[in-house]
């Protein structure tokens, strides 16, 4: 039962995209079926928004850590102008 999740700060400034990776958020349940984890975005970021690159432009809500080892999940910053930090949950 217990799940890990690794997480790393990622500096993202105006229009600039970032794909996740498994460098980034890694997440762990102790089975054996690291695939089938899913993420739920619960508190967007406030510049911009999480993307599958198949469909860039349309938000995502939640993805797998299938899609981060695949490399098929980006953070995306919306050109707005806006100071500080912000983070994703």
């Amino acid at each position: 039962g217990d799940i890990v999740l690794l997480a790393k700060p990622v500096t993202l400034t105006e229009g600039d995209r970032v794909t996740l990776t498994t460098d980034v958020p890694v997440a762990t349940d102790g089975t054996s079926k690291p695939e089938k984890l899913l993420y739920a975005v619960s508190l967007p970021p406030v510049h911009g928004q999480i993307e599958h690159i198949n469909y860039p432009g349309v938000p995502i809500s939640s993805y797998s850590q299938l899609d981060v080892v695949a490399q098929k999940v980006s953070d995306v910053h919306d050109n707005s102008h806006g100071a500080g930090k912000e983070s994703v949950r």
